[in-house]
């Protein structure tokens, strides 16, 4: 796969660390000449340019990249980068770095931004997810179809606890990914049982959320 980081600070380069490791081809674009440092990362490619500029854009041949990431240290530039690789070069997968949270609501897809990652809210987000059980908490938003990355521990006592996944009915626009018990990570299938202390990965649409909640923490004797 090959993906373009826009901004080679500290953010972009361990990135591209981290995707060259796993083996992909990685394009590194900054206008900062000190940042554009190749022995820090000297497996990717380089290129000395503004990547708000077609001109740029085109010499990085961004019509050939599956993903753009736009992780500069500037929202104005992070926004311009996305909504240029998603319309002026279809590229199928735009990720943005949101580095004031006041300036979340932009990151969508009127800007070209399919996947918004707010520093900020994920690290309040994961400090909520280790000290909350029976409380959802958001961890990631996806602007395409508007759906979160959402977490809830199971609480004791909680209905679904030994309810088979397969028999839950879960809200409209709600699909479980993952479940994290113990050091295991299962995949869900319809006869796993659910239980207390489960740490439940969602994707759902923002509107079915409180709904989700309720769900998983109503008690017997709370049920109708």
């Amino acid at each position: 796969m090959r993906v373009v980081i826009a901004g080679a600070g500290a953010v972009g380069r361990s990135v591209a660390a981290e995707l060259l490791e796993n083996g992909h081809e990685v394009l590194l674009i900054d206008r900062d000449p000190t940042k554009v440092s190749v022995e820090r990362v000297p497996e990717a490619e380089w290129l000395l340019a503004d990547a708000c500029e077609i001109t740029s854009l085109d010499e990085a041949a961004l019509e050939r990249c599956q993903v753009v990431i736009a992780a500069s240290g500037d929202d104005k530039v992070n926004l311009v980068v996305s909504l240029l690789a998603k319309t002026e070069y279809g590229v199928p997968r735009v990720v943005a770095r949101v580095n004031h949270p006041a300036n979340e609501w932009l990151f969508n897809d009127s800007w070209g931004v399919d996947v918004a990652v707010s520093t900020p809210r994920l690290m309040s987000a994961l400090v909520e997810e280790a000290v909350s059980v029976g409380d959802l908490v958001r961890l990631m938003r996806f602007s395409q179809g508007e759906a979160n990355l959402v977490e809830l521990t199971l609480p004791e006592g909680a209905a679904l606890a030994g309810t088979r996944v397969g028999e839950v009915a879960w809200p409209q626009d709600t699909a479980l990914v993952t479940i994290i018990r113990g050091s295991r990570v299962m995949v869900p299938d319809p006869d796993d049982a659910l239980a207390a202390g489960d740490e439940l990965l969602f994707v759902a649409a923002g509107s079915q959320e409180a709904e989700l909640e309720r769900l998983l923490t109503v008690r017997p004797q709370e049920q109708p």
